[in-house]
C-alpha cells in the first residue's frame, strides 16, 4: 500500500511540458543529475545480469524524457542490448535532500539502444570527443529510492 502511495505520489508531481501532458523525468532526478555520483547501468546478456558504470555528469537529458550516455567502451552492454533492450539504471547523489534526509537515489527503467550517428550523437560527440557511441535510453520510469 505504502508503495502504491508513494508511486501515486510521483505520478503527480511529474513536470508539465508544453509538448506533452506529463513527463516521466522527475525535477528531483534533474538535481540529482547535476551533482556527481556513480551511474550503474544493468542488462540481462546470456550469461546473466551485467552492469556497466558511468557519472551522474555524463548523462544528457532531451525534452521527450530520453536519456542519452556517451559509451567509451560498453560493449558487452551493447550486445546485452542488441538482443534485449530493457535496462535497468540506477543513480545518486549525497548532495540533494531525500526522503529522510541528505541523499537519494533513482531507479529507471527504459528500452536502449546505441546511436553511432544522427543529431543525438553528434551531441553527445561533440561533449564527449572520447565517445564512439551514444547509449539512447527511452525512460518509461523513473522513482525516486531514498
Amino acid at each position: 500500500m505504502l508503495e502504491n502511495n508513494l508511486t501515486l505520489t510521483l505520478q503527480i508531481k511529474f513536470r508539465l511540458n508544453k509538448r506533452r501532458d506529463y513527463k516521466v523525468i522527475l525535477d528531483k532526478m534533474l538535481d540529482v543529475l547535476k551533482h556527481e555520483g556513480v551511474v550503474a547501468i544493468a542488462t540481462q546478456g546470456e550469461e546473466g545480469p551485467h552492469l556497466a558504470n558511468t557519472w551522474n555528469s555524463y548523462v544528457q537529458v532531451t525534452p521527450d524524457d530520453r536519456l542519452l550516455i556517451p559509451a567509451g567502451s560498453m560493449n558487452t552492454t551493447e550486445k546485452n542490448v542488441e538482443k534485449n533492450n530493457q535496462v535497468l539504471i540506477t543513480l545518486g547523489s549525497r548532495e540533494v535532500e531525500g526522503f529522510h534526509g541528505p541523499g537519494t537515489g533513482f531507479l529507471v527503467k527504459g528500452n536502449a539502444k546505441f546511436v553511432t550517428d544522427g543529431s543525438d550523437f553528434e551531441l553527445i560527440k561533440s561533449k564527449f570527443p572520447w565517445a564512439r557511441a551514444a547509449l539512447e535510453v527511452k525512460v518509461i520510469s523513473a522513482k525516486q529510492t531514498l
